[in-house]
């Protein structure tokens, strides 16, 4: 039971994460809205770009390492990935966005994720 949560969170998260990238790529001014940090009409679109990158491949990887290596590689990827929505709550606080945002949506994410990263040590 405890190796099918652990995948399956592994999997869904970084299905997520590669779908946030994904929707960057394609619709980067309404993710960025979600994000909590809108862009600026006038503003440079590759940064917007660079994170959809980011993630996608984050995301592509994180599937690769689940399907191809073993549980304590996933779990120091996600490990390390957890600096992400950490360095994310943190953007959206400097730049304006919510609270709620910046706890509910990215330190939330990094708490799961680290707790993914645990369940992956555990086995």
């Amino acid at each position: 039971m405890l190796t099918v949560s652990a995948y399956g969170l592994a999997v869904a998260l970084n299905l997520l994460i590669a779908f946030i990238g994904l929707r960057f790529l394609l619709v980067p001014r309404p993710a960025a809205a979600g994000y909590g940090v809108p862009a600026k009409q006038d503003g440079d679109a590759a940064y917007l770009t660079i994170k959809g990158l980011r993630d996608l491949t984050y995301g592509v990887m994180g599937l690769a390492l689940t399907a191809f290596a073993g549980a304590h590689a996933v779990g120091w990827f996600m490990l390390v990935v957890a600096l992400v929505p950490l360095g994310d709550t943190l953007i959206v606080l400097r730049h304006g966005g919510t609270k709620a945002v910046a706890f509910g949506i990215h330190f939330a994410t990094a708490v799961v994720v680290l707790i993914s990263a645990a369940l992956m040590f555990a086995l």
